[in-house]
């Protein structure tokens, strides 16, 4: 007896454009497997390897901003007792953007030669060691050599989160291609805590240990994470592809993105160099309190970044809003940090840490959307879809990122000096409103763009439609 054919059969058959049946056995429950923006088939649990992936990131993520933040409370005053002048301290704390910088865009080049998972590894284990090393400084002679060894341990551990980051982010989009910011925005959380965390600590082991105990411990527990990584983290192979950074970055729509991340990046750094100091200056509080006024910030941002993480990959079209709306809110928290002198607005602490927990959630709407808008963008304009776009992008992500958090301390500590917190904080904020106008006028010239290509090729289709009847009723 002949089977009936259902309807998906028929549609199968007659559309084979829409449902090519070797494209559906291909795209099956695999992790990783398909483009991205792919739908459909994958289950929604997560693979082992993908769990392994997200473990792996996620412990990086958590001891590597430890590790940074945890210098805050207690190097500079150590510094001082070394003979290393404020200016010299700022350069310490400096130089590790700029390695980053440096070293992201070399990582992102040669990911696929040296291996996404070796390089995640390397980054780990000598980001570790060089923790451990940090804690041995206060043993190192006051003066020239202090302050040598303090830039040479700072830019190895630079570089060996360039290269942790660079291979996470590239790893992470590789078993995620569906929702990669789903899954950076998640990640955020530990990134979140790890700043978080970080500096309590370190000062409580501090005061109870002394200077080396903070950095060992946490440099001993950063080493430990090595061999489970080594174990669970799954290796990922490909060819190296022909596309260079310069082609990247070139890319209109990519050049306004770099352009956001460096807002958001700098305006992080603008707080770290000048909130502290305005704090205490303005309401009186003791040290220890100074860290609960940060946490307003790194709470809201590190809560907020998987929920615009999971919209952002549902609803890829919110992305350019999020974008360009998030923006504009950081310019208003930093027109009220102070607030501007020209709003008459009293200074109280209760709206201060208000605006800075807004502050948080604006800046996870901004930068969540970013790395898969820039990957969208590289895959349109021709770039293959493999590790190595994902180095480049990932490479390119960090190192704009570094830009900003170099160029924000920078910019914030002069104004600072020059004109105060609230008038700095105002100048800040002019650069999110630049960046946020900027990205809104740029989607909308893309928008009018493709409407007009849209009706040229519909005016071409008609033409065809016509010409091809004036040929059949001719003949």
């Amino acid at each position: 007896m002949k089977r009936k054919p259902t309807r998906f059969h028929y549609l199968q058959t007659r559309c084979k454009f829409y449902f090519p049946g070797d494209v559906l056995v291909k795209w099956n429950l695999q992790p990783g497997d398909g483009p991205p923006g792919s739908t459909g088939h994958a289950s929604t649990w997560l693979s082992r390897e993908q769990l392994f992936v997200l473990i792996s990131a996620a412990s990086m993520n958590l001891g590597s901003m430890m590790s940074y933040s945890i210098l805050g409370p207690f190097f500079p005053k150590e510094a001082e007792k070394k003979k290393a002048s404020n200016t010299v301290i700022g350069m310490i704390f400096g130089c590790y953007a700029v390695t980053e910088l440096l070293a992201s865009l070399v990582f992102g080049k040669y990911l696929v030669h040296i291996g996404a998972k070796f390089m995640f590894v390397a980054g780990v284990f000598v980001s570790g060691g060089v923790t451990i090393l940090f804690g041995l400084l206060d043993q190192v002679p006051e003066g020239p050599i202090f302050i040598a060894m303090c830039f040479l341990v700072r830019v190895a551990d630079a570089i060996s989160f360039a290269a942790a980051i660079t291979a996470s982010f590239s790893i992470l989009a590789k078993a995620f291609p569906n929702n990669v910011a789903t899954v950076l925005g998640s990640l955020e959380v530990f990134s979140g805590l790890g700043l978080v965390l970080g500096p309590p600590i370190g000062g409580f082991l501090y005061q109870s240990f002394g200077y080396e105990v903070p950095f060992i411990c946490l440099g001993c527990i950063i080493l430990l994470m090595v061999p489970l990584i080594m174990c669970i983290l799954p290796n990922y192979e490909s060819n190296p592809g022909e596309q260079s950074f310069w082609k990247l970055v070139t890319l209109p729509k990519v050049t306004v993105l770099t352009f956001v991340i460096n807002s958001v990046s700098a305006c992080f750094g603008f707080l770290d160099c000048t909130l502290s100091l305005f704090v205490l200056k303005k309401f009186n509080l003791p040290a220890g309190y100074v860290g609960l006024v940060f946490l307003g910030l790194a709470l809201s941002y590190a809560i907020s970044s998987p929920l615009f993480g999971l919209l952002s990959d549902k609803m890829p079209r919110l992305r350019k809003w999020f974008v360009v709306l998030g923006n504009f809110i950081t310019a208003g928290c930093y027109m009220l940090l102070g607030p501007v002198p020209v709003l008459h607005i009293k200074s109280q602490l209760w709206l201060l840490v208000l605006i800075l927990v807004i502050n948080g959630i604006s800046a996870g709407m901004t930068i969540i959307p970013t790395f898969p808008e820039i990957l969208s963008c590289a895959y349109e304009n021709g770039f293959e879809e493999g590790l190595s776009t994902l180095a480049l992008v990932s490479g390119l992500f960090s190192a704009m990122w570094s830009v900003g958090a170099f160029m924000g301390p920078i910019l914030g500590g002069f104004l600072y000096e020059k004109i105060g917190f609230e008038w700095a904080a105002a100048v800040q904020g002019l650069w999110a409103l630049t960046s946020g106008l900027t990205m809104g006028l740029f989607y909308l010239l893309e928008s009018s763009r493709r409407r007009r290509a849209k009706i040229h090729n519909t005016l071409g289709t008609e033409e065809e439609r016509t010409a091809l009847l004036s040929d059949e009723i001719s003949s």
